[in-house]
């Protein structure tokens, strides 16, 4: 079950900024430091190889893509690689992208599913993806990930 994950402002108080519109953001290592890019804003590329754990921290995969709805120019989804070996036998998610938590102390992305329910999650491969702008499909993520939709 995907759950809200608080984050800790500046402030120190638990918040959860970004829930409702976008990854959330944890950690206290994006506080100590506030030069640059990141962790608000960054380069989707930044994201690509980025390790995703689940709450009780297994991996269950990583980044491979950053999808951008380009008309209202939102993130709809993060592309996890899971499973495999060296690339091959990877199943390929569509990870809602309110669904994560960016934790800026292990450098990583949170999903809190368990590995379980994961494996049995609707998945694509590499070569042949689904049409992520089909309204019916992209509610049917959302609700397996218990996500609100980006759109709304």
């Amino acid at each position: 079950m995907v759950q809200a994950t608080p984050t800790t402002t500046a402030t120190g108080a638990d918040d959860l900024k970004g829930s409702a519109n976008g990854a959330r953001i944890t950690g206290a290592s994006h506080l100590d430091n506030r030069s640059g890019p990141g962790p608000e804003v960054m380069a989707a590329s930044d994201f690509e190889g980025e390790d995703v754990v689940n709450a009780q921290g297994e991996t269950l995969g990583d980044i491979q893509e950053i999808m951008i709805d380009v008309r209202s120019g939102r993130i709809a989804y993060a592309v996890l690689a899971a499973g495999g070996f060296l690339g091959l036998g990877e199943k390929y998610l569509a990870i809602p992208w309110r669904a994560l938590t960016l934790d800026t102390d292990r450098k990583c992305f949170i999903l809190d599913i368990d590995k379980e329910r994961l494996k049995n999650a609707p998945g694509f491969d590499q070569d042949h993806w689904p049409s992520m702008a089909d309204e019916r499909w992209a509610t049917d993520i959302h609700s397996f990930y218990q996500a609100a939709p980006y759109w709304q």
